[in-house]
């Protein structure tokens, strides 16, 4: 929500007016001098949205204030433009409204455009996250990342490496927009202040790897496209077992972490819905934009949500830090998934972010059942993987 500024008025008294803690109006408006703030500045108050709202008879401001649980102060800040004692039938006001519920779409095959239009939304509402482009992918969607937080902890989420795994890409986004939407509520979520993690994380989202993938499984092929993946889908024109991206390459096969090793194994020897790693390492561009990013950040802990099996991978070769042992257990309790320190797989992005840099890197297999898991487990790995998703901030 925009107000614009009064003289006399200070963004602490914001924070008061809306209840909506200091530093997240400070991060909101990034570009302002708060200590030149001029009458009439647009400011951004992170938490709201505008409601229209026409005077009905026997309409007072009060009246009006009290019953949506706000100040009258706040009604005028937003109507500058009005005078209390005049008002008329018939006459226009904008009312804040405090955001409570959750935009983001769980209830829909979800996809790229979707993504894209719930990150709009979030970056609305909280205009305090930051929307970055870490790289395109093969047909140039960009792999959007969402980031937050002023702390020095350094986490990092991803969600759809494999394009039939798209409700991972779900959940992540409702875990986001659940802890953005406690930063400007109660503050509290699960028993937990979320402002102290906000201030002691940057928390770091990439909620879909492969958006190409994604879009083939779940809305079909792109029209110049058609021929070619039908004929890797081996002549099927049900794309629901696609894992790889829109070239055939498994992207979570992609990493140098005994990449040769694991070429060596695996079934597909070319392009082909699954299970093939690629001509080398790092040739597919959203792989490449992954490994960019994990270098440029220099992250602590690291989190890979894909499906299905209730459990979770956390080593790799004896190169993962003793800490890892101890998140896995909190991992444990907060979920009920079962921890699992190694299983016999490589070259995937977990295995090479510990190789390469010693530190925390989990894979979670979120669901149980047959990929692609039906939205009717939604709700049950969402409640499931919050507690993962806290505990990979405050352990």
């Amino acid at each position: 929500m925009k107000v614009h500024f009064r003289k006399g008025d200070s963004l602490s008294y914001y924070s008061r007016l809306f209840l909506i803690p200091l530093n997240l109006i400070l991060d909101s408006n990034p570009n302002i001098n708060v200590s030149n703030l001029q009458t009439g500045q647009e400011i951004n108050i992170p938490g709201f949205f505008i409601q229209p709202y026409t005077l009905q008879e026997e309409d007072i401001l009060w009246k009006i204030a009290a019953k949506r649980n706000l100040s009258i102060d706040a009604l005028l800040l937003l109507n500058q433009h009005i005078h209390p004692n005049q008002l008329q039938v018939g006459q226009s006001l904008q009312l804040p409204v405090r955001v409570i519920d959750r935009v983001v779409d769980e209830k829909s095959n979800y996809h790229f455009q979707t993504l894209v239009r719930d990150i709009h939304k979030l970056k609305e509402m909280y205009p305090f996250i930051k929307v970055e482009t870490i790289g395109e992918s093969v047909l140039g969607k960009p792999i959007y990342e969402i980031r937050f937080g002023n702390g020095s902890k350094k986490v990092h989420f991803n969600a759809s490496f494999h394009a039939n795994e798209w409700i991972t890409s779900a959940v992540l986004m409702c875990l986001v927009e659940t802890f953005l939407l406690s930063l400007t509520n109660s503050g509290i979520l699960r028993g937990l202040a979320t402002l102290p993690l906000y201030n002691e994380v940057d928390l770091s989202i990439v909620p879909m790897v492969n958006p190409d993938g994604v879009d083939l499984v779940v809305t079909g092929p792109p029209v110049s496209l058609k021929n070619e993946v039908v004929q890797l889908n081996g002549g099927s024109t049900d794309f629901s077992n696609w894992k790889a991206n829109i070239r055939g390459v498994d992207l979570n096969k992609q990493f140098p972490a005994k990449w040769e090793l694991e070429k060596g194994r695996l079934s597909s020897k070319a392009p082909a819905p699954r299970d093939y790693p690629g001509v080398t390492p790092l040739s597919e561009p959203e792989a490449i934009a992954m490994v960019d990013l994990a270098k440029n950040r220099l992250f602590n802990r690291l989190l890979a949500f894909h499906t299905q099996g209730e459990e979770f991978y956390w080593g790799y070769e004896g190169l993962e830090p003793d800490e890892s042992k101890n998140m896995s257990i909190e991992f444990e309790r907060m979920s009920g998934y079962k921890s699992v320190q190694y299983i016999d797989s490589f070259a995937g992005y977990k295995d090479w972010f510990i190789q390469e840099f010693h530190k925390p890197g989990f894979t979670i297999e979120l669901g149980k059942g047959k990929n692609p898991l039906p939205l009717s487990q939604f709700n049950n790995i969402y409640e499931e993987t919050l507690g993962i998703f806290l505990a990979s901030l405050y352990v």
